[in-house]
């Protein structure tokens, strides 16, 4: 055991530097969505951004009655509990403003 730790440890300086092979982010370049349909509701409701987004296409969903009960839960999980309430095109529309938030 002790020999194969040695060797690992005496190969690491001629392991590659995964960080230095990246290459780099250019201007202009998409980043990844700050908040997306996963992201959980409570997370979307702390950012006035992502809540004014809630409050466009989901009206009233931070005052509903049952909020402490699925405000762990995202938008995309909620959605087969919602009695239809959140189509695929609300999410869509919702996706597309959260998309925009930086």
């Amino acid at each position: 055991m002790k020999i194969a730790l040695f060797a690992a440890a005496a190969l690491l300086p001629f392991a590659p530097i995964v960080a230095q092979d990246a290459p780099p982010v250019e201007a202009g370049e998409a980043l990844a969505a700050k908040y997306t349909l996963d992201t959980p509701i409570e997370a979307l409701a702390a950012d006035p951004a992502a809540k004014a987004v809630l409050d466009k296409h989901l009206p009233g969903t931070t005052t509903h009655a049952s909020y402490d009960m699925f405000k762990s839960m995202s938008l995309r999980a909620v959605q087969p509990f919602s009695g239809g309430a959140i189509t695929d095109d609300i999410l869509a529309r919702v996706e597309q403003d959260l998309a925009a938030i930086k």
